[in-house]
């Protein structure tokens, strides 16, 4: 009996990488395909010279028009768009909470499955929350002339400094690393949060979506500093927030980000001044 349920719990387990990984892959493929948006995915090494010159593909006059058109549909669109974004930005640093939930519950409760896609809902409905502030601001943005049409970032340097500093302080808050420890240590959150039943799950998934949230939502307004749809910046990006979350000296490694952000605006403030 008890060897069943060991091959259960690593079928299940192996059932759980699996879907980790198919939606991890295709919301990075829908990114890449561009999420339905007129301006389409970059490849741009803006990130590197926020508020320069654009280096991704020119802007026709045609793209323009269609991000000053914020029609309802396109509205949506760009709702779904950052909400797809978050899925493939955040939850492989997710993964190591969505597993030991997984195996946890069943063995807890010596069940064939666990309601981890409950779980995943209520995660990934705080970061459905973030994805409509952040493209209410995108849009509010946009109509004050301030983001780059080519790849949706900053115009100016000075906006780009202004929050990368803003980002760099925020990373060596007290409330950043509070949040970081829920993210970086599963056990004691599910042993603090759990509950059973879906409901439960849920529940516990909104819970930690919510801490993740308070630790990462600085780090996603960067996007507008090296371009909303820009991958090359979005990729950059999840690997920051996977290496804090995940390594065993992702602690310190936030820290580092941080003072390296404050010092990148830094240096764009300098740059800027007349």
């Amino acid at each position: 009996m008890a060897s069943g349920i060991a091959r259960i719990l690593r079928a299940s387990s192996f059932v759980t990488i699996g879907g980790l990984v198919l939606l991890t892959s295709l919301a990075w493929l829908w990114l890449a395909s561009g999420a339905g948006m007129p301006h389409g995915a970059q490849f741009s090494l803006a990130p590197f010279d926020p508020g320069g010159a654009p280096t991704a593909h020119a802007t026709s006059g045609a793209m323009a028009m269609a991000m000053g058109d914020w029609s309802p549909r396109n509205v949506a669109l760009t709702i779904s768009m950052w909400w797809i974004m978050m899925v493939a930005m955040m939850l492989p640093a997710a993964a190591p909470v969505v597993l030991l939930y997984d195996r946890s519950y069943r063995a807890s409760y010596a069940a064939a499955a666990s309601p981890i896609w409950s779980f995943l809902a209520g995660y990934l409905v705080a970061w459905g929350v973030f994805s409509i502030a952040a493209a209410l601001a995108q849009i509010l943005l946009d109509r004050a002339s301030l983001l780059s049409p080519a790849i949706m970032a900053f115009d100016e340097r000075i906006l780009s400094a202004i929050v990368l500093i803003a980002a760099g302080l925020y990373q060596l808050t007290p409330a950043k690393q509070a949040c970081l420890r829920q993210c970086r240590n599963p056990a004691e959150f599910i042993a603090r949060y759990h509950s059973p039943g879906a409901a439960g799950a849920f529940r516990l998934g909104l819970i930690h979506g919510s801490y993740c949230l308070g630790c990462c939502w600085l780090l996603m307004v960067l996007l507008f500093v090296g371009g909303v749809m820009n991958l090359v910046w979005i990729a950059v990006l999840s690997m920051v927030v996977a290496v804090e979350k995940l390594l065993p000296r992702g602690k310190i490694a936030g820290l580092v980000f941080g003072y390296g952000f404050i010092a990148w605006g830094g240096w764009l403030l300098f740059s800027a001044w007349p």
